[in-house]
């Protein structure tokens, strides 16, 4: 009872605050020039209830951007995993790569965006592509970071009860890499939804980013809010299904107030 009590003190504290940061807004955007460079929250309001209910006209540009971010989030998390476990468990093959993947991550992304944009034109694949650079590099440092962690007593007790190499991997490198790759995704999450935009905005005929950049074109503050505002929900929307998913598949581990208990 406590406890839910608590978490309902601090839902409210969170409306609250959300409350006075739009009242703060809409009186600071009274001056002409401040609601120049910040726009209006009520027209900021309108323009999302015009793309939504008036005109409908954002779910084609919507579902692209989603399509190109769920993709990229897809492809990337399955890559990463893939290669972290790789690369964890194949100590000469990391030692090879490594100054290789070093560089690779070292390098700033987004200047891949016109060389994407060559490779696979200026639908959705390009965009997809460079944002799954993002999450991929993410993913994948978490995924070996978590397989090189695993305790040596674990794998030697695992050994003596017989475990083979698949059952190693199974009951033992899967469960400790895939608490990294959870730790993880709440961050790819935000990742994939950059790339994508960023690729709309380098060129595009469609999506939330293109709607921003013509916004941008004629100095509308007020649709470049309302375009933000949106990829930000719809960012939300999908972080908290990566918590219902990881909140389903960890059910195993411990949560900290149990483990103080223990």
């Amino acid at each position: 009872m406590s406890t839910m009590m608590k978490s309902k003190s601090l839902r409210l504290w969170q409306i609250l605050l959300l409350v006075i940061l739009l009242l703060a807004w809409h009186l600071a955007s009274r001056s002409p020039n401040i609601a120049f460079f910040f726009g209006q929250p009520w027209e900021v309001a309108q323009r999302i209830w015009a793309w939504f209910v008036t005109d409908g006209d954002i779910y084609r540009h919507l579902s692209v951007t989603l399509a190109e971010t769920v993709l990229a989030f897809v492809i990337g998390t399955v890559s990463g995993l893939a290669c972290g476990l790789w690369l964890g468990l194949s100590p000469r093959a990391s030692a090879i790569l490594d100054p290789y993947i070093t560089a690779a991550n070292s390098m700033p992304r987004v200047i891949l965006a016109p060389i994407f944009g060559m490779w696979f034109g200026l639908g959705i694949w390009s965009k997809v592509a460079l944002a799954v650079t993002l999450v991929f590099f993410i993913v994948f440092f978490n995924v070996y970071q978590g397989v090189r962690e695993v305790s040596t007593t674990l794998l030697d007790n695992a050994r003596m009860l017989g475990a083979d190499r698949r059952q190693l991997l199974r009951y033992v490198y899967l469960p400790s890499a895939t608490s990294w790759v959870f730790s993880s995704l709440h961050t790819s999450v935000g990742l994939a939804f950059v790339g994508a935009v960023v690729g709309e905005y380098l060129g595009s005929a469609s999506g939330v980013g293109y709607l921003i950049l013509q916004a941008e074109g004629t100095l509308d503050v007020n649709t470049v809010f309302a375009g933000i505002v949106v990829l930000t929900l719809f960012a939300l929307v999908l972080d908290g299904i990566v918590t219902l998913v990881e909140r389903r598949l960890m059910k195993w581990q411990p949560r900290a107030g149990e483990t103080e208990k223990l």
